[in-house]
């Protein structure tokens, strides 16, 4: 019995230090989450433009398998689990996990798999790597940050105008033709050679404008804002600062920043 608890121990310290710790596996393995997040994404848009065979199913079954796996070892570390299920992001992963182990059951909810990766590119211990190993996101992180919030964005509302029209609307016949009146939508172009019918389709189109251009406005403010350096000040602790800032603008203290 000890000998089962004991292991059992080691094996929550083990998924604890991957999770959330700092060393060169923990890093490697939140690095391997998101790579496997982009593909996981990347399968879903690619199979919407081929015909259900064997090969496809296998694959649903080994994504969800991993997806399930992850999300049981995210339960397994914490103190109390049920305190999971109050996050929405929690309850998509549900949903992914069903329709990839389920397909017939959910299929078309596969999509709000991407809402993970909006999770864990917000988490900052993978922002800090990020940061440490590449002086390119380090130099303009609130613009990637701000295309990969669209991206999601753009992502969920395709996957959700997919899910709701292809089997009734004859414009929507893929993820291509939703991308395409989504991304019309965001920009408030309006071609009209697609539109979503009936009261549910309306409240998407104006779901995707609003949020979706504003989405759109942080991105361009975020392209246009003066370039900043992340260095703390010693005394009040303002993160960001002109290039060339020789003392606080908060507090007027002498800065040390370090040149890249």
């Amino acid at each position: 019995m000890k000998s089962n608890t004991s292991m059992v121990q080691r094996l929550r310290s083990r998924l604890r230090s991957l999770y959330d710790g700092e060393s060169a596996d923990a890093h490697r393995f939140r690095y391997g989450l998101l790579i496997f997040d982009t593909i996981s994404i990347i399968f879903i848009v690619t199979t919407s433009f081929i015909p259900g065979n064997a090969y496809v199913e296998v694959a649903d079954v080994g994504f969800g398998l991993v997806i399930l796996a992850d999300f049981l070892a995210r339960l397994f570390i914490v103190e109390k689990p049920w305190r999971e299920f109050l996050h929405p992001v929690t309850w998509a992963d549900i949903a992914s996990i069903v329709s990839f182990l389920a397909p017939l059951a959910g299929e078309q909810i596969a999509f709000l798999r991407v809402l993970r990766t909006l999770r864990l590119m917000r988490s900052y211990r993978l922002l800090a790597r990020l940061r440490a190993d590449f002086p390119y996101f380090r130099a303009n992180e609130e613009i990637i940050i701000a295309g990969i919030n669209i991206a999601v964005f753009l992502f969920v509302m395709t996957g959700l105008i997919y899910a709701t029209q292809h089997a009734t609307n004859p414009a929507i016949t893929n993820y291509l033709d939703a991308l395409y009146f989504a991304v019309t939508a965001l920009t408030t172009t309006g071609f009209g050679d697609i539109t979503l019918p009936g009261t549910v389709g309306r409240l998407i189109s104006v779901v995707t404008m609003i949020f979706g251009v504003t989405l759109f406005l942080g991105l361009v403010r975020a392209m246009l804002r003066p370039h900043k350096v992340r260095f703390p000040c010693p005394t009040c602790g303002l993160l960001r600062h002109d290039v060339d800032a020789v003392h606080c603008k908060a507090c007027g203290e002498l800065l040390n920043i370090p040149n890249e």
